[in-house]
């Protein structure tokens, strides 16, 4: 835990509330930083190490997790740093072993932890001063039915961290670089015994970063990235399914400290088709036919999406529902294309001519078969 967490009072330093959003936090550093600037005090001493204050505190509170912790301390107090009010050992007045006071402060488990949070053993994260990878973003794009089963290249709209282009992701301002922390050698913590345990924390001086910005860069306010929005070509493969995730590499947020950017995920939200459906690398097409085309067979032509029609052969005493499968003509899957499945459906006229009324009246009398024959029913 860094001693001056319990000496000073950053969000004051700032002019900011215990409360303050990141949004207002990071305006009053920006708004101080310009102020104070030594390129906008040139020889002012005291300006500069006003500078150096606000950007100590901007580190520790302008960062989620840091904020967290300082809150965290300047809560429990100044019982954090040891075991009791004069930093007694396991056992003594205090701590609450035999003969001593009974400790009212937080869980000493939970203090424990804390100590070790950094750098403890299965610890998965790389060290704080090490290259950062960048995060993981999602963007949504809407693809029309024909892009989605032919492929197609577009762009999508996203906002995320990029590398500040004014120092070159570096949080330096241009003309000054960052320089190997003088008190961690560029490892970002320090070891330090407490008595009973020994364990490291990180470097109070560069914020566990293991390098120093004496003049941060007034655009990304030392971070070395800005958020922006942009624009990233996407090329989406053919047969691309409703709802699935493209993943473009290297096109997420900036990393840090050299790290590499994160990845881009694509959602994929395809639009439907006003003829085609789709079933697996199947497509699916309902074909209108008439009475007399299921009852004495014929050829009929059938919409693609390739925009050339094929033809079927509907036999003769086709049923309304029945499929027929046009191999080849589907979406083009990883290992074979689908095909095209066309369901026929007998259409029913609506409105009869005189002459279509009485010729199927007589159809009608000389039919001999019922269809509800199998039920019993009497013909007629």
């Amino acid at each position: 835990m860094q001693r001056e967490w319990f000496e000073k009072d950053y969000y004051a330093l700032l002019g900011v509330a215990p409360k303050a959003t990141a949004k207002e936090i990071t305006a009053a550093y920006r708004k101080l930083a310009r102020k104070f600037h030594p390129d906008a005090n040139p020889g002012d001493s005291a300006a500069e190490d006003q500078f150096k204050e606000v950007s100590a505190a901007y580190e520790v509170i302008g960062d989620a997790d840091k904020r967290a912790e300082y809150d965290e301390a300047r809560r429990v107090g100044p019982m954090s740093q040891g075991f009791g009010p004069s930093g007694t050992q396991p056992g003594g007045p205090g701590f609450g072993g035999p003969g001593g006071a009974r400790f009212d402060g937080p869980d000493i488990s939970d203090l424990i932890g804390n100590l070790f949070s950094r750098g403890g053993r299965g610890q998965q994260q790389p060290p704080p001063s090490g290259p950062r990878r960048g995060t993981d973003i999602e963007a949504d794009l809407h693809l029309a039915f024909d892009d989605s089963i032919r492929g197609a290249t577009t762009t999508v709209n996203v906002t995320s961290d990029v590398r500040c282009p004014d120092c070159s992701g570096s949080g330096a301002a241009p003309g000054t670089s960052p320089k190997v922390c003088p008190e961690c050698h560029g490892k970002g913590a320090v070891d330090e015994d407490q008595g009973f345990f020994s364990f490291s924390r990180p470097c109070s001086t560069c914020g566990g970063r293991g390098r120093v910005i004496e003049v941060p860069c007034m655009i990304c306010a030392g971070t070395g990235a800005v958020r922006r929005p942009r624009q990233v070509k996407v090329r989406i493969p053919q047969g691309v399914r409703d709802g699935q995730k493209i993943r473009i590499k290297g096109k997420g947020g900036a990393g840090a400290n050299g790290g590499p950017a994160g990845d881009l995920y694509v959602r994929v939200h395809v639009e439907s088709h006003p003829l085609f459906g789709r079933k697996g690398d199947h497509l699916t097409v309902t074909l209108p036919i008439t009475y007399p085309e299921a009852a004495l067979g014929a050829d009929i032509s059938v919409p693609t999406t390739e925009g050339e029609p094929v033809t079927i052969r509907v036999p003769a005493g086709t049923a309304s529902g029945r499929t027929f499968r046009v191999r080849g003509r589907g979406v083009a899957g990883a290992k074979a294309q689908g095909d095209l499945l066309v369901t026929v459906e007998i259409d029913i006229p609506q409105n009869l001519s005189t002459e279509e009324r009485e010729a199927l009246q007589a159809y009608a009398a000389l039919a001999s078969e019922s269809p509800r024959a199998h039920l019993g029913a009497p013909h007629g």
